[in-house]
């Protein structure tokens, strides 16, 4: 069983940035992977970032790739993104989410969800 508690949203000016966090219970989260979604107000939940266990390796959507970066620190059981360059259209909730598998875009590939952080960007 994994417990996952976003933190860090907010609102900011177009061009700012923040960094979300996801403190995760469980003394094996080293072995789940993780990854970043985020709901807009009447669409459908996206993805947004991965990465694996170990944080060997990550994935990006397209719209994050060049101005997000995810990370984790299994240390502390907590994974971080970092959103630079931050536009109104990345407005959202933005959720964490974990699973033993260690690959997964689609929010069906994740077994355990936090309850999501709002983030909003103003023009």
């Amino acid at each position: 069983q994994v417990q996952l508690v976003e933190s860090g949203g907010g609102l900011v000016q177009a061009g700012g940035s923040l960094r979300l966090s996801c403190a995760a219970s469980g003394r094996t989260f080293s072995t789940y992977g993780a990854g970043w979604f985020r709901q807009a107000p009447g669409k459908e939940r996206e993805f947004v970032a991965h990465i694996t266990g170990s944080g060997s390796r990550t994935y990006y959507a397209d719209s994050a790739r060049a101005r997000f970066t995810i990370s984790r620190d299994n240390a502390k059981n907590t994974v971080f993104l970092q959103m630079n360059v931050l536009k109104p259209e990345d407005t959202a909730v933005y959720y964490c989410a974990a699973d033993r598998a260690d690959w997964g875009i689609r929010p069906s590939d994740y077994h355990y969800w936090g309850q999501g952080t709002q983030v909003t960007v103003s023009s």
